[in-house]
């Protein structure tokens, strides 16, 4: 399936959330379709303009929001000193919310990929109310289990690239937390050290997220400011538990299971293994799970299966 056409936003703005937070935002589609919200990963990935086309734009009022420190929105992380107490799960759930009443949206689908996934479904329990379905690609719960996996797990399986990706963490910290360690090099008044800690993060992320043959890493060949942003923001979340209570997804999906959701998730997805979107899966009665065979952490088919998602999640749901 192939992606829509290039397409322009209808709408976009900055939205002052409070805290010295300005979130940029932008609508695209039809001012009179179905709203979907659109949570990107990372924390710290944000959208970029092909993503405005995985939504037909006949059918959707498509909401992309470039959550705080990251892409549009000001201040970014990417500056050592920024003050990041402000920038939490919590906090990006009201952000969400101020944007849906600042649109005068009253009920949206939620859609998203990776830590959008977690974002989402969390912001789902809160809010169900408000939501009309679900579509999660690559999916993620937040869990303490999920982080360690990544960080120290994925070592058994890359066992030399995972040296290489301790080997800048000082080794009195090394059999500790190493997000929280890396958030410490991240914060350092050394810019060659912060430019060098960001670049092993996303060495270290692009090497775990598929093993399929035909593999390509990005987030080395992305920008140092956008790597500062990407690995500050993600290293300061898992160091805290995603800011959630373990498995606080899982606990409180009974608020959800009445609403219609797909799943998408990786065969070939070993930074986020299938078991998490699984046991959603099987807690979740109106849930649809797409395993997709080629796949690993949105690569190969993945995004071919969101789409066609996408496009019977509106049927579905209102």
């Amino acid at each position: 399936m192939d992606l829509y056409a290039p397409i322009e936003p209808t709408e976009s703005g900055h939205l002052d959330v409070g805290d010295g937070h300005s979130v940029y935002w932008e609508t695209v589609g039809s001012p009179d379709g179905t709203p979907l919200v659109w949570l990107h990963g990372g924390p710290g990935a944000p959208a970029s303009a092909g993503t405005r086309r995985y939504f037909d734009p006949a059918q959707y009022r498509v909401v992309i929001v470039d959550q705080r420190g990251c892409g549009r929105s000001r201040p970014l992380a990417s500056d050592h000193q920024a003050d990041l107490t402000t920038n939490t799960t919590d906090h990006l759930i009201r952000d969400l919310e101020q944007l849906r009443i600042h649109l005068g949206i009253d009920q949206w689908i939620v859609a998203g990929v990776s830590w959008g996934v977690t974002l989402g479904l969390v912001y789902a329990e809160r809010y169900p109310e408000r939501v009309l379905g679900l579509v999660l690609a690559a999916v993620t719960s937040g869990r303490l289990r999920e982080t360690r996996w990544i960080t120290r797990d994925m070592g058994r399986v890359f066992p030399r690239e995972w040296d290489r990706f301790v080997d800048l963490i000082p080794e009195a910290d090394r059999a500790g937390d190493l997000s929280a360690a890396y958030a410490r090099l991240l914060a350092s008044p050394d810019e060659s050290l912060r430019t060098e800690a960001a670049l092993r993060w996303c060495e270290w992320e692009d090497n775990h997220v598929s093993l399929a043959p035909d593999h390509t890493p990005q987030l080395i060949h992305e920008n140092p400011t956008w790597q500062q942003v990407f690995a500050r923001l993600v290293t300061h979340y898992f160091a805290h538990g995603c800011f959630l209570a373990d498995n606080e997804v899982l606990a409180n999906l009974h608020r959800i299971t009445h609403l219609p959701a797909t799943l998408i998730h990786g065969r070939h997805d070993v930074s986020g293994p299938l078991d998490t979107a699984w046991q959603l899966h099987k807690a979740w009665p109106t849930s649809h799970l797409v395993v997709v065979n080629d796949a690993g952490h949105f690569t190969g088919t993945m995004l071919e299966e969101l789409l066609k998602a996408l496009n019977a999640i509106k049927g579905r749901a209102t």
